[in-house]
């Protein structure tokens, strides 16, 4: 081994080469390039990751040591981190591999203007090699250990991926990329219920690949990479719909289309519904403790209504649902248009809530769907 002060001579090359502004951007694009799989990683994941590596070796190189537990603890996450994306551990080592050999070329480069000689620089590598050999133990262990809990059973490969996909960040980035889908447009989220009519969906949607269809936590969901034609109008089909949006934003997204779903059911409509043309409808469905306090502030009405609140409630509904049109109402509840009148007079006197404006719409048809909800 050489000199201590041969050696804090040596630590400070290695902290000149780390601390390269330029160095880091270069090995994060060369790994981009170089290794496939990895290709689709956010760059600040790939580079807040090398990062951490050689901070950690310049710390074990200065201290003469091997790595610490801490520093196995680190590299144990980055593996199981890189196995949960789908990065294959060869890419992982691979990319490991092109950032160490940037790294000694440049050493080699400063080592004479620095008074570093051959031997010294020989003395060190030899240090970091043992260094690297514990941490690629630990890395390739956690990395296999992951994998062997999450490959998919087989024929159930769009399932693993979709729900990697609606994980968010890089893992959605890489499952996107394996899918075909498009990594830089944005992406298309389908919700619907199983059954027959979803298999119909799910026909109508892959006329149009790159697609990826699964079945969900009880619901059939697709990601498309356009927005999907209207041809489910009129085959009672119902479907929600959210984005576009980029890969790693599709968890969020997925629960805007499940929202659109259930605000459809909830008024009857069919065909694919996007969350923007039922927002207000999503929000009030989606509000549970919104609807609560409503019951708890009419409950009076509720009772000073008696038998008839039922029969009211489904007039209000019916009224406003058909653009306040009493002859659609009354066809809709098979009752003379002057009943739907007089029910709705009766509903406004009891409650106070004028249905006739547009904010008194939206409460009294809130009110009324959570009426009639709450009594089933």
């Amino acid at each position: 081994m050489t000199h201590p002060d041969g050696w804090t001579t040596m630590v400070d090359l290695i902290e000149r080469v780390v601390g390269d502004d330029e160095l880091l951007p270069s090995v994060v694009a060369g790994v981009r390039t170089t290794v496939r799989e990895v290709s689709a990683l956010p760059t600040s994941d790939i580079a807040g990751h090398t990062r951490a590596l050689l901070v950690a070796a310049t710390r074990a190189l200065a201290a003469r040591r091997g790595p610490t537990e801490a520093e196995l603890s680190f590299v144990a996450d980055l593996g199981v981190t890189r196995a949960r994306q789908g990065v294959p551990i060869e890419s992982v080592l691979g990319a490991i591999h092109f950032a160490e050999r940037a790294i000694w070329a440049r050493a080699r480069e400063l080592a004479r203007d620095q008074g570093v000689s051959a031997e010294q620089l020989l003395d060190v590598r030899d240090l970091y090699d043992d260094w690297a050999e514990a941490v690629r133990a630990r890395l390739i262990s956690a990395h296999r250990a992951t994998g062997a809990s999450t490959d998919p059973l087989p024929g159930r490969r769009d399932t693993a991926l979709l729900r990697r996909l609606l994980q968010g960040g890089s893992a959605a980035t890489l499952a996107a990329a394996e899918a075909g889908l498009p990594v830089t447009d944005g992406l298309w989220v389908l919700v619907a219920r199983p059954g027959e009519t979803a298999a119909g969906i799910e026909r109508a949607v892959r006329e149009h690949p790159p697609v990826l269809c699964a079945t969900v936590d009880d619901l059939m969901v697709g990601v498309l990479s356009r927005a999907p034609s209207a041809r489910l109008k009129g085959t009672g089909a119902v479907a929600g719909l959210a984005g576009p949006a980029e890969p790693e934003k599709l968890a969020p997204v997925q629960r805007l289309a499940t929202a659109a779903l259930t605000a459809a059911e909830s008024t009857g409509r069919t065909g694919l519904i996007h969350i923007a043309d039922v927002a207000w409808l999503a929000a009030l469905t989606e509000r549970a403790d919104l609807a609560t306090v409503l019951l708890d502030r009419y409950a009076p009405a509720w009772a000073t209504l008696g038998p008839t609140a039922e029969s009211v409630a489904h007039a209000v509904l019916a009224w406003l649902e058909s653009d306040r049109d009493v002859d659609l109402a009354g066809a809709r509840l098979f009752v003379h248009p002057n009943t739907i009148r007089n029910r709705v007079r009766r509903f406004a006197a009891v409650t106070g809530i004028d249905p006739a404006g547009a904010f008194g719409a939206m409460t009294a048809w809130w009110l009324c769907r959570t009426w009639l909800h709450d009594a089933t």
